[in-house]
């Protein structure tokens, strides 16, 4: 398998963890996907990462939740997805919960930096609109995660992982975000995970 993404990418992240804790082997090739040849565009319509090739199958994989579910089916260890019910759903909740926080961070920081658009053109209304989901969404993490080590229990699930890399992400991105004071035990599962080669391993760069 082929994994196209970028080093800074918590999308491409997720599914480098996700690669990483069920022990598969893979290529990784980096592509900027602001390019105008970004290698991408050409298997991915939307022109994002990540995107997973596999050999013998003409159409790549893209969107990242596609990809770890599906990665998470070719191997028994570090099951990371409930079989069904009401416990998967949850899990893929969080899943969703944590992309979408990262979708809102992305168009606030796009708002800020894009060199597309000169400062008068940018919208801190727009900005502090999509901040303001980040804020929800932590929120709601936090709540879901109380005081439990992780969000089932006592096992790290996909919800876990995309939670720490939706975390790092701002902490990477967004430094002057005070998630960590207002929200402490979503700092405790951040740093628990820190500690994990998958995470260590694939700590964001620009």
């Amino acid at each position: 398998m082929k994994l196209i993404g970028t080093t800074s990418s918590p999308y491409v992240r997720k599914v480098r963890i996700v690669m990483a804790e069920k022990k598969l082997d893979y290529q990784f090739e980096i592509d900027n996907v602001w390019a105008a040849d970004a290698a991408v565009s050409a298997a991915n319509p939307l022109g994002k990462v990540p995107r997973l090739m596999i050999e013998g199958h003409e159409m790549a994989l893209f969107d990242s939740r596609v990809i770890v579910e599906y990665l998470d089916t070719l191997s028994p260890v570090g099951k990371l997805l409930p079989p069904s019910g009401r416990e998967r759903a949850d899990v893929k909740t969080l899943e969703a919960l944590a992309d979408g926080l990262l979708d809102a961070g992305v168009l606030a920081r796009l708002e800020a930096t894009w060199p597309g658009r000169s400062d008068g053109e940018r919208s801190q209304a727009w900005t502090d609109r999509q901040l303001g989901k980040v804020d929800a969404s932590l929120q709601a993490m936090s709540k879901a995660l109380g005081d439990k080590p992780f969000f089932c229990g006592i096992h790290m699930t996909l919800a876990d992982i995309a939670t720490g890399c939706a975390l790092d992400w701002l902490a990477f991105r967004f430094p002057q975000l005070t998630w960590r004071d207002n929200h402490p035990n979503l700092a405790r599962l951040a740093d628990k995970l820190a500690q994990r080669p998958s995470f260590k391993d694939t700590v964001p760069v620009a």
